[in-house]
């Protein structure tokens, strides 16, 4: 019931969204704009938000065994980004597209609502500490694949790496484990700005709809192939084997949800904000999230978490 009222929650600003560009109010360059927002507002002060939250207790190990797991949970999809568009057959102009979608999935808006509800407020701790990998990731790789297409001989600059989403991670790290008290008006003024990332995203996203037959979804065979890795194989696999290892059923739920989530919006985002697939990144986007409804059930059922 919880994942069902996440998934009607984020159709629902996606259908306003759509409602808006029907009418002309949500062009391109007011997409492009509330992007621009989103990727350099709303997602820093997310994390920022989350370093400023330093007050729950939770033992060190579990702490240090969460940030073990992330490490290597990225590392994997990663490794496997590799591989996948070679598997899939896909196009050497979209493979980097591909790549971002697996590595990078929606753990803000779907993933820590979810988890909150679900185990409560020591989870939203081990939770945050995904955020440290993904933004540092999504603000280098993810930026390198999608200015490129994926090509490798494309070289990472500075500018690419100390962005605004790097130096807010290390930032929040900083605040978190110097137990650095901040003014209620700073803590509050973060967690307010955060706010916007999801809705804002869910309305460009929407917006995209506009571009394309939501049938066309369906059948995209590599998109729908794609989608069963992603939304399926992986979570199975991947819990599966972080149950052999980890005794802790908090831990392995939280790995779980942030396997188990589909692309995240900030996939579309940064495609619409360098130049990459953003039609393909915006169907992934939607095609994973109306496919979540079902498969994120099924994985925990599967897996009994």
């Amino acid at each position: 019931m919880v994942l069902l009222q996440q998934m009607i929650a984020l159709f629902l600003m996606m259908l306003v969204g759509y409602v808006c560009a029907k009418m002309g109010v949500l062009d391109v360059m007011a997409s492009k704009k509330i992007s621009w927002l989103v990727v350099n507002v709303g997602n820093p002060a997310m994390i920022l938000a989350a370093g400023m939250d330093n007050e729950i207790p939770v033992a060190p190990e579990k702490l240090m065994l969460v940030v073990v797991l992330a490490v290597i949970i990225y590392a994997a999809l990663i490794v496997i980004s590799v591989f996948l568009p070679g598997l899939l057959c896909v196009e050497e102009q979209n493979a980097g597209i591909y790549r971002v979608m697996l590595i990078f999935s929606n753990i803000g808006f779907m993933g820590l609502p979810l988890i909150s509800v679900l185990y409560g407020g020591e989870s939203l701790l081990y939770t945050s500490i995904f955020f440290f990998p993904f933004n540092f990731l999504i603000y280098t790789y993810g930026i390198r694949a999608m200015k490129k297409n994926g090509k490798a001989k494309e070289k990472i600059r500075w500018s690419d790496i100390c962005n605004i989403g790097v130096i807010t991670s290390v930032i929040a790290l900083i605040l978190y484990f110097g137990k650095i008290c901040l003014p209620d008006f700073a803590v509050t003024t973060a967690q307010n700005l955060s706010n916007i990332t999801a809705p804002l995203s869910m309305l460009v996203i929407g917006a995209s709809f506009l571009d394309f037959k939501i049938r066309d979804l369906f059948t995209d065979t590599r998109l729908l192939l794609f989608s069963g890795i992603k939304m399926l194989l992986i979570p199975l696999a991947g819990t599966w084997i972080i149950k052999q290892f980890v005794d802790d059923p908090m831990i392995v739920g939280v790995c779980m949800v942030m396997l188990a989530t589909p692309v995240g919006s900030m996939t579309a985002m940064l495609a619409q904000q360098y130049d990459g697939n953003y039609d393909l990144a915006a169907r992934g986007v939607a095609l994973t999230a109306i496919l979540a409804v079902v498969t994120m059930p099924v994985v925990s059922v599967l897996m009994g978490v």
